[in-house]
This record gives C-alpha cells, structure tokens and sequence, in this order.
C-alpha cells in the first residue's frame, strides 16, 4: 500500500475506495457507547493538514490496543479507505501500529509540497523584515525572529477552525501572549539603543503604543478576543486581512472535510454563518469549431 496523506487518500476516495497507509498523530481518544449501549473508541486522527474520525468498535481486534491510545501517541493506520456520505473519510480492514521515531519527525514536518510552501513563506518573511525602513520596528522582528522562530514556524493559529496545523500560526490566548512577548522584546532592544534612537520620528514610544495597538486590536471586537477595536486604519486594515484570511482557510478545509449535502454543497463549517458552496469554475471560452466554421 501507498503511504498518503488524509488530503490525498480523501481526494481519491471520491472515486471509490482506495488502499492506503497514512501516518498520524492521536489528536483525541474517547470511550463511547452505541444506542445498543455497546462501547466503542471513537479516534480524531490528525497529520499536517487533514484529520478523520476512527470509530473502533469493541470486537475489533485493536480495540483494546487502541482505547489505550492518547495524545501523545503516533501510529500508521492501514487499510481501505472509501468516503461516506454522511460520517466523511472512513476506514474498512484496517490496522494499526506505532510510528518509529523516524517517522514521527517526519510527520512532525509535513509533507513535502507543505514544507516547501512554508519555507518560501519563510524567506519571504526574512526579505520583508530587512525591506522594514524603519531601524526600530526591523530591529524588533530580528530579535523575534532570533528568540522565537523555531517555534513560530512550527506552531498553529487555532486548535480547530482555521489553520490549525504546524505552522498555520495559546492558556492565556494568543492576543495577551503577543503583547506580552513583544512589548519585553521591545523593551530589552530600546535599552541597548535607547541613545541613537531618542531623535527619530515618530516618537519611540508612539512606535511601541502603536503596535501593541495593532496585536492587541486585530479580532475587532472583544467577543472575539480583542481587548480594544481597532482605532487607526493600519489596525482596522489588518483586522480584515486577518480575518479574510483565516475564513478563506475555513473554506478551502472545509471543501475537503464537510459532509456533503448535494452537488456542489457542503454541510456548515463553523464558525462561517451557512452550508459551504462550491466556487464557480473558472471561466473557459469555447474552442474553435475544427472545420473553421463560424458559430
């Protein structure tokens, strides 16, 4: 069998079932009972991209191995795959066994295409810092870069609605923790320059009021976790392009991962307001008659 991942194995199940093998990681494990009152162990598998739900009945031979699994726990699961109408991705004939270490990390890093995507991502960040003209604000992102990069790269935006995958980006909230991190890093860098930067303009402390404004504004609104709305266009412009681009995301997984309720129509994704439809295709003029002939 090929090992694939969900997006993939999801992709060709559309054409009827498909051999596979995916890695994956334990994402939740949950002792369930059937309307029989039978126990089951309903799985939430996850890779970088995709997860489905395995619903691991009790005369199965793994269930006792696999109602034992955690969170912490990687495993290949093997078998064939088919799509379900109402309960999505689903598995048939299947087992189960753990990742060795080797490949864990490499599930830990995404596939390939993935990888790729994120580290041109990645430079392009770089380029964009040092193109910052202002000596102060591309000071703050190296040092942001220097202290947290690693673990900026490989951490998500949200556990469940929109990029929540290593590197799509939490007790306290990302908001609280963002001001937090980066009014200290602004701190330490305007101690070490304080003296060749008390001339520029604007002021360093409306640079630091300003993007502490930016982080702490960018949900909009306090049901959403902002602590203040946006009060300049450069907050109010981020908090739509932020915002544009986690629901763009919630659609694109949610075009892979909804339950389809017709042609062309998906079952609602939270937290968007209604059933997904599928884009129209993009436009395609007619070819040309082959005999030449005028339509």
């Amino acid at each position: 069998m090929d090992l694939m991942t969900l997006t993939e194995i999801r992709r060709a199940a559309q054409n009827g079932a498909v051999p596979a093998r995916v890695h994956v990681q334990v994402e939740s494990a949950a002792p369930k009972l059937t309307r029989e009152q039978q126990p089951y162990c309903e799985l939430v598998l996850a890779d970088a991209c995709d997860r489905m739900t395995l619903r691991v009945w009790s005369d199965h031979p793994a269930y006792k191995a696999c109602s034992a699994l955690t969170t912490e726990n990687f495993i290949e699961l093997s078998g064939e795959f088919h799509r379900h109408q109402q309960y999505g991705l689903e598995a048939r004939k299947w087992n189960v066994r753990p990742l060795t270490d080797q490949e864990k990390n490499e599930l830990l890093q995404g596939p390939a295409d993935l990888r790729a995507r994120q580290g041109a991502d990645w430079e392009f960040i770089g380029q964009t810092i040092q193109a910052i003209s202002d000596p102060r604000l591309r000071a703050l992102c190296d040092a942001f870069l220097k202290e947290w990069g690693d673990r900026f790269r490989r951490t998500a935006a949200a556990r469940n609605y929109h990029h929540a995958r290593r590197g799509g980006l939490e007790l306290m909230g990302h908001i609280s923790i963002g001001l937090e991190l980066v009014n200290s890093l602004w701190r330490k860098i305007f101690s070490e320059n304080s003296t060749a930067w008390k001339d520029l303009v604007p002021a360093s402390e409306d640079v630091r009021l300003h993007l502490l404004h930016l982080i702490g504004a960018h949900h909009g609104e306090a049901q959403f976790g902002s602590p203040v709305s946006p009060k300049t266009p450069e907050a109010m412009a981020l908090h739509y392009i932020d915002n544009l681009d986690a629901r763009l995301e919630m659609f694109a997984a949610g075009y892979i991962t909804a339950k389809p309720l017709a042609s062309r129509i998906f079952d609602r994704v939270r937290p968007l307001p209604g059933n997904l439809v599928k884009s129209l295709d993009k436009f395609s003029p007619k070819p040309p008659p082959k005999d030449g002939t005028l339509l």
